[in-house]
């Protein structure tokens, strides 16, 4: 029960975060705020309060001042902090070694640390005056404290409300420890006017106790919504610094794609005019006028292919934009098996939540999908199944998977799939793989194939959401 409750909660919160448009934190960003504030604020504080403590618990025994726990209570308290100290010990070590340890170890060891610690404040707040304790200020720190470290937004919050159901238990306990403790000591009798008494006082106390924990409450939610609003404007002004250099590239391209039009179609038109007049002129030797009309073939041809590779290339000027991965294949789907057609293609859709936008130019994208469809199709010669899925990853990219129902490719030929003019079809080009290959590592991509003969092709191409669009060379 619990456990579908918190995977639905999970679901919810990426949910929003979708809807909201708020950009996972990359490794850099997190690591960034664990040495900073972990590292670099909390290690030096927490180390000043740990020997405070130590001292406080093993040598002068201040605590025994404020409340008369149970020995065996008093006993479990110190063992505790023996084994608080010692974690935090090691963790300390861990942090400032962290440039050694994975990305993935150090988020659980951070996040176990903030849960530790609301652990052991709610522990010093039992035996400091419960709900009346001066240290419930501490969890508001402490809550401000894992916003700071924790950028994701399930665990942020999973953290804060578990410190604030420390406190609440920590209270109760409290309360629980001294009506049993004023039992004992007073007897029944004295016991029955002490809780009366307790009961004719106990409006303002609950009043009070409702205050902090919507102040806590209130805490978690505000600590969040601010990491929100900064992230959102750390996305934006990335966003606008990739716009700028991806439409300075793609106009860089196009300049580009003038010149190469200037420096060799036009001396492949003198070439072949040239020879057209050399055609006209020499009246006699027909093994001249052959091997004229043959420079003229491959003039033509050559002329032909580099239009050709000026176009495979993409090296056009065009607009970059946001582009939904989902809607481009939609429209990929309708060029490819317009309604009315003959083609008995079944078709079906599976788009994950939370698929973030890719940065580009929208024709590049348009090329890939079309053309792998289009593969797709003519692979099932216009009939069978064909399954589109699409996922986010962790590493904030967009997985495309094109399944389709046909024969299957030969181990011996996925290898030359993606080389430009080879094709295994009677009357394909060999560029439409090829586009494909080009088009996705323009933006830092990569494209595999999973066949397997008798049982169909799966194309994966994989995006990733922030890229920089590489031009060859």
């Amino acid at each position: 029960m619990a456990t579908t409750a918190w995977a639905g909660i999970r679901k919810w919160l990426g949910s929003w975060q979708a809807t909201e448009g708020v950009t996972p934190v990359d490794d850099s960003v997190f690591l960034a705020r664990i040495r900073f504030v972990e590292r670099g604020v909390a290690v030096p504080a927490k180390a000043v309060l740990l020997l405070l403590l130590l001292y406080l618990l093993f040598v002068s025994h201040w605590f025994l001042d404020l409340t008369v726990p149970q020995e065996e209570a008093w006993n479990l308290l110190r063992s505790f902090f023996l084994i608080y100290f010692a974690l935090n010990v090691g963790a300390s070590i861990l942090l400032w070694g962290m440039d050694e340890v994975s990305t993935r170890i150090l988020q659980r060891v951070v996040y176990s640390l903030a849960i530790l610690d609301a652990v052991a404040l709610a522990a010093l707040t039992l035996v400091t005056g419960g709900f009346d304790s001066i240290l419930y200020w501490l969890f508001l720190g402490l809550i401000i404290r894992n916003a700071a470290v924790i950028p994701h937004a399930d665990v942020q919050i999973s953290v804060n409300l578990l410190g604030c159901s420390f406190y609440l238990l920590a209270g109760a306990l409290e309360r629980v420890l001294n009506r049993t403790d004023l039992e004992l000591i007073e007897g029944i009798g004295r016991g029955a006017v002490v809780e009366s008494s307790m009961e004719a006082g106990g409006r303002e106390p609950v009043e009070s106790l409702i205050l902090r924990m919507l102040l806590l409450l209130l805490m978690t939610a505000c600590c969040y919504g601010i990491q929100v609003l900064i992230d959102r404007g750390r996305r934006e002004e990335q966003e606008a610094g990739e716009f700028a250099f991806k439409q300075h590239q793609l106009e860089a391209a196009g300049r580009l794609a003038a010149e190469i039009a200037h420096q060799l179609k036009n001396p492949l038109g003198i070439i072949n005019n040239a020879a057209y007049t050399l055609q006209r002129t020499v009246k006699e030797g027909k093994t001249i006028t052959q091997q004229i009309a043959i420079i003229r073939e491959e003039v033509a041809r050559s002329d032909r292919i580099i239009t050709e590779l000026m176009g495979y290339a993409q090296l056009a000027e065009g607009k970059v934009e946001r582009v939904s991965v989902p809607e481009e294949l939609d429209r990929a789907v309708t060029a490819v098996l317009p309604p009315g057609t003959n083609y008995t293609v079944k078709v079906s859709r599976d788009y994950g939540p939370a698929v973030p936008p890719l940065l580009g130019q929208r024709g590049h994208f348009a090329e890939i999908f079309t053309n792998l469809l289009t593969n797709a199709r003519e692979a099932m010669n216009g009939k069978g199944e064909l399954h589109i899925s699409v996922r986010a990853t962790p590493e904030y990219a967009v997985e495309v998977r094109v399944r389709d129902s046909g024969p299957g490719i030969p181990a011996e030929l996925q290898g030359r799939l993606f080389e430009a003019y080879f094709t295994t079809k009677e009357k394909g080009t060999g560029l439409g793989l090829a586009i494909v290959k080009h088009n996705t590592e323009l933006y830092g991509g990569t494209v595999r194939i999973e066949s397997t003969l008798g049982k169909g092709s799966t194309f994966v191409v994989t995006l990733p959401a922030r890229s920089v669009m590489r031009l060859r060379r």
